[in-house]
């Protein structure tokens, strides 16, 4: 089950992203990027799927394992915005310095540019999620 939810979150991730930056010009390069598909490790709780360019146009993408208690730390979109995926688990999203939103199994969550976020697990168990990083349109990528 958690295999099938780990590709359905990916599957999801990548379906949003691709629409987000259809329409963009292509490379007429011998870089242009090319389609592949990439096993999910299990043995790591930082694993990154998408580098950026120039194996992307700019998106970014991992899955990230939080253990109970852990966060991933207070880090800012820059001029990208980010989508998470909840694989499974429960935490809370801290968005800037008031906000916190529930997050967890079945969830997405969606992050705008220049925005500052940290994840924390606050349940019992493993909380994972797959990122997706962006340059947000008219934005050079950080």
């Amino acid at each position: 089950m958690s295999a099938l939810l780990s590709c359905l979150g990916l599957a999801v991730c990548l379906f949003i992203v691709a629409g987000c930056t259809a329409g963009r010009d292509t490379p007429k390069t011998s870089t242009a990027c090319k389609s592949f598909v990439r096993e999910l490790e299990d043995r790591c709780d930082y694993h990154m799927l998408l580098t950026g360019k120039p194996q992307t146009r700019g998106m970014r993408s991992g899955r990230v394992r939080l253990s109970p208690g852990q966060s991933i730390g207070l880090h800012s979109t820059k001029s990208n915005e980010e989508l998470l995926v909840f694989l499974s688990g429960s935490g809370v999203a801290r968005i800037g310095e008031d906000i916190r939103l529930s997050v967890g199994a079945g969830k997405i969550a969606y992050i705008p540019p220049q925005t500052s976020h940290d994840i924390v697990n606050t349940g019992t168990e493993v909380l994972a999620y797959v990122f997706c990083v962006a340059p947000a349109a008219g934005s050079p990528v950080d």
